[in-house]
């Protein structure tokens, strides 16, 4: 049995893209593997946000991580925060990083770049995410081909504590989903489908309503050929909305292709809205049974017990290859 671990920020709703080149993919995981999936509220301040906003944020994610199929009693489910091993860790890891390395973060560059202030949190949360996933002997690491970067870092500070240190941390191997895995925006499909996103009809959220879905991929980027065809150099918008059909039918790009020949895009947009509502709105039922329950709160506490157990391990051996603290007494 593998250990997974994933962790996703509750920095808004997450979209169509977030359930299609992730969530879906936890649910078949957790019935054969040891799954830890994390709500990673620490990492969400690294940039400003309103308190109140970030804890309906907090408790959403976790209603939506319940509705889209994650099981308590197969997989931990917890938030970041209420594990405090996780920020012990993190500082121990910033401790082996290095400023060169941290600073060739993609992502660092892309949000610091023309900013006067930029948080120093920005430049050092890789190696709190490292010790995210460091915590809990995690196999394996599905994620978008996004965090693949800091991914490696996480596995280059796992062999450089080994090597300093004690050999304690297992080095992860990082997975992304064949298919998929990168949803683009609806307006424009050169760039990720993302909740941040200032063109509101370029995202799908998980919560919207189904007229607000219809609306928003009808009127989705195509081009003017009319023709229903695979081919992102091209033809971005059709490529991105075949991407989604395939994700939401289990269809194959050629079977899509060849149902649609001779066809517009009217027909084609409105399956491709369908398809969607078949697998958001049973997700969205879930969810508005869960969000104000006091069973949502019940998974949380338990998941933040077990969570707890196993990371307060691993901070163990740690501090103590580190040489912190101190010896404990002979009884």
């Amino acid at each position: 049995m593998k250990t997974i671990f994933s962790g996703i920020q509750p920095s808004g709703t997450l979209t169509l893209g977030n359930y299609l080149g992730a969530m879906q993919h936890f649910i078949p995981l957790q019935n054969e593997n040891n799954c830890y999936y994390c709500i990673v509220d620490e990492h969400a301040v690294t940039v400003p946000q309103d308190r109140l906003k970030l804890r309906h944020n907090i408790r959403s994610l976790a209603a939506l991580y319940i509705a889209s199929g994650i099981d308590p009693d197969k997989a931990t489910l917890f938030i970041q925060s209420e594990v405090p091993a996780h920020t012990q860790l993190g500082w121990m890891m910033q401790c082996i990083s290095y400023i060169g390395e941290l600073e060739r973060m993609t992502q660092f560059k892309d949000k610091a770049d023309g900013k006067e202030a930029v948080s120093s949190s920005l430049l050092t949360y890789p190696p709190l995410m490292a010790a995210d996933i460091l915590l809990y002997k995690t196999d394996i690491v599905p994620v978008g081909d996004d965090q693949k970067q800091h991914l490696e870092l996480t596995r280059n500070l796992a062999q450089r504590f080994n090597n300093k240190y004690n050999d304690i941390f297992t080095v992860p191997e990082i997975s992304i989903p064949k298919s998929g895995a990168r949803i683009m925006s609806l307006q424009d499909p050169n760039k990720k489908m993302s909740k941040s996103d200032d063109n509101e009809k370029g995202y799908i959220s998980m919560l919207d309503e189904p007229k607000k879905i219809i609306k928003k991929i009808k009127s989705a980027v195509t081009d003017s050929e009319g023709i229903v065809k695979f081919d992102k150099e091209n033809k971005p918008g059709v490529s991105n909305l075949i991407t989604i059909l395939s994700a939401c039918t289990g269809q194959s790009v050629a079977t899509i292709e060849s149902a649609y020949e001779g066809k517009g895009y009217g027909d084609f947009k409105q399956d491709v809205a369908d398809a969607v509502l078949n697998v958001l709105e049973p997700i969205q039922k879930r969810y508005n049974e869960l969000i104000d329950s006091d069973k949502l709160d019940d998974i949380l506490d338990q998941g933040a017990d077990k969570a707890s157990y196993e990371a307060n391990k691993m901070l163990r051996k740690a501090k103590k290859a580190m040489g912190l603290g101190r010896v404990p007494k002979k009884k």
